[in-house]
């Protein structure tokens, strides 16, 4: 069974730090990107980051609200990844989502097979 389950979301307040993580189980781990995406009440879902390999190489990608104060990381051996988010903001509030991807364009939702049911980030000013 697929299965990705977020942790670590929560309240804090502006200019503070979470560590979200996503584990995944019921699929092949290295043959997937794994990204995050949020979205916040009455807004459109929004791309945040992501993380893949090609061969040993490994890469990573940002949406531009966030590049510079979050970062993605992988733990294969635990089928996780993380999301460091630091200096956050109040318009960082939302529900943040893990997603696995076999199709390459990591930064669009359709791109995306399985997901998690999400944790909710919230940042106070």
């Amino acid at each position: 069974q697929v299965r990705l389950v977020e942790s670590g979301g929560g309240l804090v307040q502006a200019g503070g730090s979470l560590r979200l993580s996503c584990t995944a189980s019921g699929f092949s781990f290295e043959n997937y990107a794994m990204g995050w995406f949020r979205q916040a009440p009455g807004e459109e879902r929004e791309f945040v980051a992501a993380s893949w390999r090609s061969g040993k190489m490994p890469y990573s990608a940002y949406g531009d609200s966030v590049r510079g104060r979050f970062t993605i990381s992988t733990d294969s051996a635990d089928n996780t990844v993380h999301l460091q988010m630091n200096d956050l903001k109040h318009e960082d509030t939302a529900v943040y989502t893990c997603a696995a991807s076999s199709r390459g364009a990591y930064s669009y939702a359709s791109s995306y097979d399985y997901w998690g049911q999400g944790t909710q980030v919230t940042v106070s000013s």
